[in-house]
């Protein structure tokens, strides 16, 4: 590790302990990391637009001093409104922001400003709404007569301030930056060496000097992504794993057994599951397939061979109430399918065991955190013992006290809630068992091989055949009683439907509706008539589970409820929902949430309630009513938020992904995966000295990922 990797930042000129704090907030813990915080974009300040010049429709940077400041309540929503007004010698602009009370004191008379926004013109004068904004001193120094880099910031971190002390790490600390990339690699495509790739994409003189800065780093985190992906595939497929046996009538007389038609695609992975299954070495495959295809079933018959051999399954999933309904599946599926696989070991009867048909066989355990500590040490006995064959369980099968007798298959269900530390860990229960990894957040396919390349991918990209249509429409806040109406008419006739908010319970920060208080309202006002419940994620687990379990036997007729919904609640006579301040919510999310309805053969529908204020949040909204494709949705998804934010910062290679983009940037990608390919090939597990600097950058880069693999 080199200096700058284990200086802490505190130490640098300018930042101490209190800044160390607020640092940290943005992931800036030593020197090389503030090197490694980079710019979310650019801003050209080298020849700024006069006010007078500014063109309505275009996000500009304007520079004025402030001339007045006006605080005041919105007549219809409350909001708290603050209104700046700047100047420059050629005309006026008005800034507006939202419940930002704080701003008052900031945008004091007399100080000169410089705001970034979209120009819009109302009652015949310019304004811009909830602009970015930097208070300038008389030393504009980094910040003016430039191309300036825009930071990530949190609060008590100011721009001008972080431009100052990259700065000043620069002028400490260039000389001890070392370059992980071989020679040979930078000069066969042109790139940078490191010192002044950073410098060009902190401080750029132009940017053309930018952009191949960029084209640098993105090099080199594509490339270190790529050789830890290789280096992981190849561990893998070197450790011994179980081999299950598998007869292929079986398959079919699996799917016969259920009174309905598995699609074409789930058959297909069924396939090629049973196929890893039967080989000597770990299976490790991502099952990527839309709300409502049929994901479940499919690791049901992972988790059946499993059995069947003698072994034990688990399946690992987010929330409490999904691993109560997959648990209550299960027992309901062991009533149906007879699971005996011809010419495989007869499995041991228990007295304790069901008394008919899949129940003879499967003895499934619950494990959640919040069980009594009876249940729970009743439960971690079955495991340990193999009494419990197939655990069904959210983290808490991840805890030290959890022991399996011989767990040889496992599912991740919902992916993105976990990261790859919570893949090992399962991982470590058994001796090497093969592993299943769901989820219902499609990836493009090339994407998906490049990010997840130690997996391999299957796909469900069909639907149960009779399901309903489900369409989706945006109304303003205003226009929140006729969607009540609306729904009143749905549960005259016999449906249920899902009031869903972003929050719980009424916050001073925040200007919404919350679940508590308009479940009172609904209950006393809008919807009396009906039977109105609520569901949220702080209730206690047995407190949930009733809830929604006399929702789904319409004990209830309206929920409503936070995001608990987002994941795994299947009522099939619940056909509408109705989302409030939609604009909160991420697409993945909106597409998760609306997967709660439509479910059964009728068509459904979902109203958005929200009021966007940004580019972003109005193109989610417009993506979201026009199409229920979720894979679709998805590449929308990733181009809006980019695929940091998509997969999450906890998952492997996202992390580190801090500037290069796999949806801009696809040529740099591919010819990075092939240098790795190369390298892998010639040096596989990098005992080359001159390779030595790549592996230790990805143990310190990727804690635990290549925690198998011996030091070079």
């Amino acid at each position: 590790m080199s200096v700058i990797e284990h200086t802490s930042i505190q130490y640098l000129k300018g930042v101490g302990p209190a800044k160390k704090k607020l640092l940290a907030n943005l992931g800036v813990e030593s020197v090389g990391d503030l090197f490694y915080l980079f710019p979310r974009r650019y801003e050209d300040r080298r020849h700024l637009v006069a006010i007078r010049d500014a063109v309505v429709g275009d996000c500009l940077s304007l520079m004025g001093c402030v001339i007045a400041q006006k605080a005041r309540r919105s007549w219809h929503t409350k909001k708290h409104v603050l209104e700046v007004v700047i100047g420059d010698q050629t005309g006026r602009i008005t800034c507006i922001w939202f419940n930002q009370s704080y701003l008052v004191h900031c945008f004091k008379p007399g100080r000169r400003v410089i705001v970034y926004g979209k120009v819009e013109i109302y009652r015949d004068r310019l304004q811009v709404v909830s602009p970015e904004y930097e208070i300038l001193d008389n030393d504009a120094g980094l910040s003016a007569n430039r191309i300036v880099p825009i930071y990530p910031l949190t609060r008590g971190i100011t721009q001008r301030y972080l431009r100052k002390t990259i700065a000043t790490a620069f002028q400490t600390y260039r000389d001890q930056l070392k370059d992980i990339l071989p020679v040979g690699i930078r000069n066969k495509y042109r790139l940078l060496n490191i010192e002044h790739s950073l410098e060009a994409l902190h401080f750029p003189e132009s940017f053309e000097q930018q952009e191949e800065g960029a084209r640098r780093i993105s090099f080199e985190e594509f490339f270190l992504f790529q050789l830890s992906v290789r280096q992981r595939r190849l561990e893998i497929v070197r450790r011994p794993g179980v081999s299950h046996y598998f007869d292929s009538e079986w398959l079919s007389r699996f799917r016969k057994s259920f009174p309905f038609e598995f699609t074409g695609a789930q058959q297909k992975v069924m396939n090629e599951i049973a196929g890893d299954m039967q080989k000597d070495f770990p299976m490790l495959r991502l099952l990527q397939g839309d709300v409502g295809c049929g994901k479940t079933l499919v690791s049901l018959f992972g988790c059946l061979i499993a059995v069947q051999n003698g072994f034990q399954a688990a399946i690992l999933v987010p929330t409490e109430i999904l691993a109560q309904q997959h648990f209550s599946k299960i027992r309901d599926f062991a009533e149906m399918v007879d699971p005996r696989v011809p010419g495989a070991p007869e499995p041991q009867k228990n007295k304790n065991s069901m008394s008919s048909g899949f129940g003879e066989q499967i003895r499934p355990a619950l494990l959640v955190g919040s069980m009594k500590k009876g249940e729970k040490e009743q439960a971690l006995a079955d495991i340990r013992s193999g009494q419990a064959n197939l655990v069904i369980g959210t983290h808490a099968i991840l805890s030290e006290a959890v022991e399996f007798r011989q767990l040889s298959f496992a599912v991740i269900d919902e992916q993105h809630k976990f990261g790859v530390r919570q893949r090992a860990l399962l991982g470590d229960k058994g001796v090497n068992p093969d592993i299943l990894v769901m989820t219902a957040t499609p990836i493009p396919r090339t994407l998906s091989l490049t990010l997840f390349g130690d997996l391999d991918v299957s796909t469900i990209d069909e639907l149960p055949k009779n399901r309903g249509r489900i369409t989706t429409r945006v109304f303003s806040p205003e226009q929140d009683r006729d969607v009540y109406e609306q729904v009143k008419r749905f549960l005259t006739v016999g449906h249920q439907a899902y009031v869903v908010y972003p929050v719980i319970q009424e916050s001073e920060r925040a200007d919404l509706k919350a679940a508590e208080e308009m479940y009172k309202f609904f209950r006393q006002d809008v919807f009396r008539e009906f039977r109105v419940a609520l569901a949220h994620g702080r209730m206690g687990r047995a407190e949930l589970t009733d809830v929604m379990q006399r929702f789904k036997a319409h004990e209830f007729d309206l929920l409503v409820a936070t995001t608990v919904l987002e994941v795994g609640v299947d009522v099939p006579n619940a056909n509408v929902m109705v989302v409030e301040h939609a604009e909160r919510f991420g697409l993945s999310q909106l597409h998760q949430l609306r997967g709660r309805i439509g479910r059964g053969s009728r068509d459904a529908s979902c109203f958005l309630i929200g009021d966007p204020q940004t580019p972003e949040a109005i193109e989610r909204l417009d993506a979201i009513s026009s199409t229920t494709d979720g894979f679709s949705l998805a590449q929308k998804d990733l181009e809006i938020r980019g695929p940091g934010h998509y997969f999450g910062r906890h998952q492997h290679g996202m992390t580190e992904l801090r500037f290069a983009n796999p949806i801009r940037q696809v040529d740099i990608l591919t010819t990075a995966r092939n240098e790795a390919e190369e390298m892998i090939h010639t040096d596989p597990d990098l005992r080359d000295p001159a390779h030595h600097i790549l592996l230790t950058t990805m143990r310190q880069r990727y804690p635990g990922y290549l925690d198998h693999i011996e030091a070079g």
